[in-house]
């Protein structure tokens, strides 16, 4: 079966390296999903109800984004990735292992939004540069998104 031939103004270089960073941002993103629900499940302490409902909202915002990540993916031609290894071997988020405290998870998950926000940053040149600007759209609102989580978080762990 012959491959169809996409023809969108983006030649298939520039979206084929588009797709690997964007791989990269669902990975990132769905770890990061699967993380803040972890500690959803999990947080305990004095903060419980707060962290639960905050870690809840932003589970739910990264489980949204996962599909419009992955769907970019394959507007461009690729196939998405979809599996626990693919993602392992992709993400840049670190594991947890165990409960971590509630301060911890607070820091995990800073680190986690911070690092979305580095990937999106990091694949936003080359979309804008093969001129893909519903890429450039899409990295920028994750962007956002991530860079106000780790706000909202960050200032949980001010006195």
């Amino acid at each position: 079966m012959a491959k169809t031939v996409i023809n969108i103004g983006i030649t298939e270089k520039d979206r084929k390296k588009i797709a690997d960073g964007l791989s990269r941002m669902l990975a990132d993103t769905y770890t990061l999903y699967l993380k803040t629900h972890n500690f959803h499940w999990n947080v305990t302490g004095p903060m419980f109800q707060t962290l639960h409902l905050m870690f809840m909202g932003q589970y739910t915002e990264a489980w949204n984004a996962v599909d419009l990540v992955a769907e970019r993916i394959r507007t461009l031609g690729y196939p998405a990735p979809g599996s626990y290894k693919e993602f392992a071997s992709l993400t840049s988020i670190k594991e947890s292992s165990g409960v971590p405290s509630a301060k911890e998870m607070i820091k995990q998950l800073v680190e986690g939004q911070e690092t979305v926000a580095r990937t999106a940053r990091e694949v936003l040149p080359i979309a804008e540069k093969a001129g893909d600007q519903p890429t450039v759209d899409l990295l920028s609102a994750r962007m956002e998104v991530h860079e106000k989580n780790a706000w909202m978080l960050r200032s949980l762990l001010e006195d």
